[in-house]
């Protein structure tokens, strides 16, 4: 067993000191554990200063003063390792649910928007910040700090603009883009050149760097630039057109035979449901026809859960589907309203899946249909 001397003893310190080691209690744990593991380890005659330089080689990757950092970043960010588990646990949990709302969209199940929603928003809000956090604090360069920086802004721009488009929300189209310059025109370039100064690494840079950009092509290739507020004011007008020519077709219709109390039952639960819808993407349930004048357009995207969390729609719904079925109970032919070619015929968690427009004017289909009806039940009397 080797006798470490007082004059060896404090060589091991201030050679401690030199490597950039300040704290003093971290000075003293070093000494101590170099000193038990030379005198446990060295021969009594050994060569003390090869097998200290050998020693204390083993405590760093580059150079001592690591642990330093190390120990300090640990006594400062004392919660580091619970966000490293909860990193863990939200990536888990985001692949899990992503997996899961997938394959409940290809099944065409409900709860697919929820899980793809809970997936995109886990991403976004708790596993990307968390993982930027944990990864800069790991980097030493500023330069691979802001390429890591860059990278993680450009993931939760592209999950939320991805998400907002899955879901049909405005902005979508926005959030992709400037989600994309900041991939294209920020990240892509200081990856490539702080990346392909390393000779190590300039092969894995450039090839990644051509991956990235292949990635930021096809991304923006999803890209609508049409003009959306120009399509919706068409929308717009195509469906005020349908409404004014339906009101003036079923004021021209009117009969006394037998079947106008269904006629007009089956109109205003239409009517009804309309308004809700309209006023569900407007603010109003009755469309003036100044509605330009006004800002009354409405943005076209899907209805989402809202035949399923409203229980007025849910209910005018029902109510418009047993009346009309009780309708075509008591006609035959051409008389009956064609259900199974419409809204009519899917559950209220499938609308979700279809746009306010498209429901706003299939209903006024079946409402075309019922004049036509009404007209023929005329000209038979």
């Amino acid at each position: 067993m080797y006798s470490l001397s007082n004059k060896q003893i404090d060589y091991i310190l201030d050679d401690i000191r030199a490597r950039g080691i300040e704290m003093q209690s971290l000075q003293g744990d070093l000494l101590d554990h170099i000193c038990c593991i030379i005198e446990h380890n060295l021969e009594e005659n050994g060569d003390f200063e090869s097998f200290y330089n050998k020693t204390i080689t083993s405590f760093y990757k580059k150079e001592l003063r690591e642990i330093e950092e190390e120990t300090i970043s640990l006594l400062t960010f004392k919660h580091y390792y619970q966000m490293k588990k909860l990193m863990i646990i939200s990536g888990g949990f985001s692949v899990a649910a992503f997996i899961g709302g997938s394959f409940f969209k290809i099944m065409h199940w409900p709860g697919a928007s929820m899980l793809l929603l809970l997936a995109i928003l886990t991403a976004s809000l708790i596993f990307l910040p968390l993982m930027f956090i944990l990864k800069v604090r790991e980097e030493s360069s500023t330069r691979d700090k802001i390429v890591t920086g860059l990278g993680t802004v450009f993931g939760i721009i592209s999950s939320l603009g991805t998400l907002f488009k899955i879901m049909h929300w405005p902005y979508a189209n926005i959030m992709m883009f400037a989600g994309l310059a900041a991939f294209m025109l920020l990240f892509i370039p200081v990856y490539f050149f702080t990346g392909i100064r390393n000779p190590e690494t300039k092969v894995n840079v450039i090839v990644s760097s051509v991956i990235y950009v292949l990635v930021g092509g096809l991304m923006f290739s999803l890209i609508d630039l049409r003009n959306h507020e120009t399509e919706h004011k068409m929308k717009m007008y195509a469906f005020m057109k349908n409404e004014n020519l339906l009101h003036n077709m079923q004021a021209n219709s009117t009969d006394s035979t037998s079947q106008s109390v269904a006629f007009e039952a089956i109109n205003k639960v239409s009517e009804d449901l309309k308004g809700l819808i309209l006023e569900n993407g407007t603010g109003v349930k009755n469309i003036p026809q100044d509605f330009e004048a006004k800002d009354l357009i409405m943005q076209e995207g899907q209805i989402g859960a809202f035949f399923v969390d409203n229980s007025a729609a849910s209910q005018l719904l029902t109510d418009l589907n047993a009346k009309i079925a009780q309708y075509n109970a008591t006609q035959n032919g051409a008389s009956k309203i064609d259900m199974e070619h419409s809204v009519l015929s899917l559950a209220p968690y499938e609308l979700r899946n279809y746009s306010n427009y498209f429901i706003l004017n299939n209903i006024s289909q079946l409402q075309f249909q019922l004049v036509n009806a009404q007209k023929s039940l005329v000209a038979a009397k």
